[in-house]
């Protein structure tokens, strides 16, 4: 025997064996049986032994021995982890604390599982999607409310043939999946890779180690999965990758995410923005600002739902974005032509489109537009929406509520 995981399928496979013939032991004494069948006195001098033989690495990347095998197991609401990255997760249901000492005490392996519906507390086999990660446990912080904070390296996909409540904690039982043989991507992951520059720009995200990446990998499962990992998506679309086993069909599904000229506009968010233009227009604005796009969206239905959710003074907003507009932009009124949108007004209109993708809407509304135009700070809109009462904050949790989500 070279991994102590043998050690516990073959106690796993030996209670399992003993049930069926109405004959119960517990998971410790199962333990202790294989122990002695092995010629070792206990399962702590066992595991101890065993546990000696890894120490040449501090944190040994895990192999399954076996086609399937039993692990700790932990249950995650609101993540998906993607192999190859390094991930703090934060826990405090008491059987997930019980597996995770079980894993530290033993070859810090567990196996990660997704929950579907993230207010379940106590989560059963129906309750876990199929495909799961297996991970390495780096190191373990508690923390001051009396939770934890576990830092995890996560390793491989694994396909989970179970996940139950032991006295230990939970466990899963995993089994090894095929991911198929990596093929020549080079056109798609270009593709990817352009795209990919928007997105993280768009989002704000600060990657600065991923295009040396880019330019040294030619896997297409890693660079799926290093693109998926900081991808803003809802736990259900980022499940829908981890569980694409096929890197080719990976890689395109991430292209097409990518693609937000593809995204559908409501249509009360399309007519904001021409009412955006027409307010730039009517002025004889050469451009179209952040200003002139405020002050649309405070008749549009969802987005000023939100602001009425956080209860913004409308009527005053709107009087302070006319004499801005009237007064401050005299600058910018033209003879001929009509209104073109600033960069700034290109650029919340496309981070409204991440941010609809991000918080699962299935198309585009003027919520995510007021959420858009957060990011843009030194703009007279910013200040004006925090001046009447609408922030970041609030915002959020006026569209985690629904509000702002309109007839999708």
């Amino acid at each position: 025997m070279r991994d102590f995981r043998d050690a516990k399928a073959m106690a796993q496979t030996l209670r399992e064996s003993l049930t069926t013939k109405a004959v119960t032991i517990s998971h410790s004494e199962s333990l202790e049986l294989v122990s002695r069948m092995l010629g070792v006195a206990d399962w702590n001098t066992l595991s101890a032994l065993l546990h000696a033989e890894r120490r040449d690495a501090t944190v040994p990347a895990a192999r399954l021995k076996t086609t399937t095998a039993v692990y700790p197991a932990v249950p995650l609401r609101d993540l998906v982890p993607f192999p190859n990255a390094t991930y703090p997760m934060f826990v405090g249901r008491e059987r997930t604390v019980q597996a995770l000492n079980q894993a530290f005490e033993g070859g810090r392996e567990i196996v990660v599982a997704i929950q579907q519906e993230a207010a379940v507390d106590e989560p059963r086999f129906s309750d876990v999607y199929e495909i799961g990660v297996l991970a390495q446990l780096l190191e373990l912080e508690p923390l001051a409310d009396g939770t934890f904070r576990v830092l995890t390296r996560a390793l491989r996909r694994v396909a989970l043939r179970s996940f139950a409540t032991e006295a230990s904690g939970y466990q899963a039982e995993a089994a090894e999946v095929s991911e198929g043989a990596a093929r020549d991507a080079r056109d798609l992951i270009r593709r990817i890779y352009q795209r990919f520059q928007d997105y993280t720009a768009a989002h704000g995200i600060l990657v600065p180690d991923i295009w040396l990446f880019f330019d040294q990998t030619r896997d297409p499962g890693q660079i799926a999965d290093t693109v998926a990992t900081r991808m803003k998506l809802p736990v259900s679309d980022k499940y829908e990758l981890l569980a694409t086993l096929d890197p080719m069909k990976r890689l395109e599904r991430i292209e097409a995410l990518l693609d937000l000229s593809q995204r559908q506009i409501s249509a009360n968010y399309a007519a904001t923005k021409r009412q955006a233009l027409d307010h730039a227009d009517g002025r004889r604005h050469q451009y179209a600002t952040l200003e002139h796009l405020l002050l649309a969206l405070i008749d549009d239905a969802e987005a000023s739902a939100v602001m009425r959710a956080c209860d913004a003074n409308l009527a005053g907003l709107r009087q302070s974005l006319a004499q801005y507009l009237d007064n401050e932009l005299k600058h910018t009124v033209t003879e001929t032509g009509s209104a073109e949108p600033t960069a700034a007004f290109k650029r919340v209109d496309q981070r409204a489109a991440l941010h609809a993708q991000e918080v699962g809407y299935a198309a585009v509304t003027g919520a995510n537009a007021l959420v858009a135009l957060f990011a843009e700070t030194r703009s007279p809109a910013a200040r004006l929406l925090a001046d009447h009462g609408v922030s970041r904050g609030p915002t959020d949790k006026a569209i985690a509520r629904g509000v702002g989500k309109g007839a999708q």
